[in-house]
């Protein structure tokens, strides 16, 4: 007996043909979506930022573009304006949470692309915010163009340069370096230490602060009585300078190294009592504000001569403690950018890198803090 084959109705076979004909094309859109997102991640986008580029109808014009973080970020937020597309790829990048919302803000209230760039980069999260909120103002490349520039300053560089009269670059270094505020009112509270701290007349360290790895300069070192502590990498260092002056004939000592905030209250309230507050100001740093509390500084000595400028030593240190990683802290030609008289027998240690370049450029470890540390 033959079996009778099953047939489809003609209307049956239809709707097979375009049920086949639907999911061949969902593959086929399938392929193309996830080849497309695979493209744009291997591009440098994230996915979701991919895909809101697919979605967006944006696939060609990122390709062309290419790996651009801004614009990532962009597509990744909630605020992505069409309109600003061609702007985004200008503006330079940087980590913040509201970038995409505040770079709008900034070129709604008419800021060019290089504009809100500096604006950008010359702030965190919470400065670039609250700046998005004023109104437009002027002179931002004058003073945002320089480097170590910082929006949060902005304000100040307006007020300083109106009553100074100095250019940008002058302007912004000395603004950064609190000069348009008197010594010790509303200084920096220094929360974080590192080896590369600064503390002058404006940045002050706590009472609580003490280095963590203190150590106790040898006894044939030490200039005068008593235990001398200093911080591990900065004794070495010492050690070395001094071992290279003495194949010179020449005799490094130390007269002071560690002093903790209690110490410098009562070098402070001493001095006060015999020399008044004239003295005080000009030659010796307030509890919190002494270097010595780091202990990354020395005082250095001659053993043979009482008065350290007038020595070999002192001589040989100008021309070699930068080889070391030290700088003369205080220097003569420096006063006005210290706040310190001359202190010919102070000696910061930064390290070699930095010591070289402040020795080369004839700048102090204020300004060179300003300039590339403090970001």
């Amino acid at each position: 007996m033959k079996k009778k084959k099953l047939k489809l109705k003609s209307g049956a076979r239809k709707i097979v043909i375009i049920l086949s004909a639907i999911i061949l094309l969902i593959v086929i859109l399938l392929g193309f979506y996830f080849n497309r997102v695979n493209e744009l991640r291997s591009l440098g986008y994230s996915e979701k930022a991919s895909k809101n580029i697919i979605f967006k109808f944006k696939y060609s014009y990122v390709r062309d573009i290419g790996k651009n973080k801004t614009l990532n970020a962009a597509f990744e937020s909630r605020d992505y304006k069409e309109k600003n597309l061609d702007d985004y790829v200008k503006i330079d990048y940087d980590n913040q949470k509201h970038l995409i919302t505040n770079i709008n803000k900034l070129l709604d209230k008419g800021y060019s692309v290089n504009e809100v760039s500096l604006i950008i980069n010359r702030g965190d999260d919470e400065s670039v915010s609250d700046f998005a909120k004023r109104d437009k103002v002027k002179y931002i490349d004058e003073f945002l163009k320089v480097d170590y520039a910082k929006l949060a300053n902005y304000d100040r560089y307006v007020a300083y340069q109106e009553k100074e009269n100095d250019d940008a670059e002058t302007t912004v270094l000395y603004v950064n370096m609190d000069f348009d505020k008197e010594n010790y009112v509303d200084p920096l509270v220094i929360n974080k230490f590192d080896d590369y701290v600064l503390v002058n007349k404006h940045r002050q360290l706590s009472s609580e602060y003490i280095p963590d790895d203190l150590v106790k300069i040898k006894d044939e070192y030490v200039k005068v009585d008593g235990d001398i502590e200093i911080e591990r990498n900065v004794a070495k260092a010492f050690y070395d300078m001094a071992e290279a002056a003495s194949k010179e004939g020449l005799e490094l000592m130390v007269s002071s190294g560690y002093r903790s905030y209690k110490d410098q209250e009562e070098i402070t309230n001493t001095y006060l009592e015999l020399y008044g507050q004239n003295y005080v100001d000009n030659y010796v740093a307030k509890p919190g504000f002494s270097e010595h509390q780091t202990a990354m500084s020395l005082d250095i000595a001659s053993k043979s001569v009482d008065t350290f400028i007038n020595s070999k030593e002192y001589s040989w240190m100008m021309d070699n403690a930068y080889k070391y990683g030290f700088i003369l802290r205080y220097p003569k030609s420096k006063e006005d950018i210290t706040g310190y008289k001359c202190e010919a027998w102070h000696y910061r240690y930064v390290g070699k890198k930095i010591a070289k370049y402040i020795k080369e450029h004839n700048i102090t470890y204020d300004e060179y803090y300003v300039m590339f540390l403090d970001k």
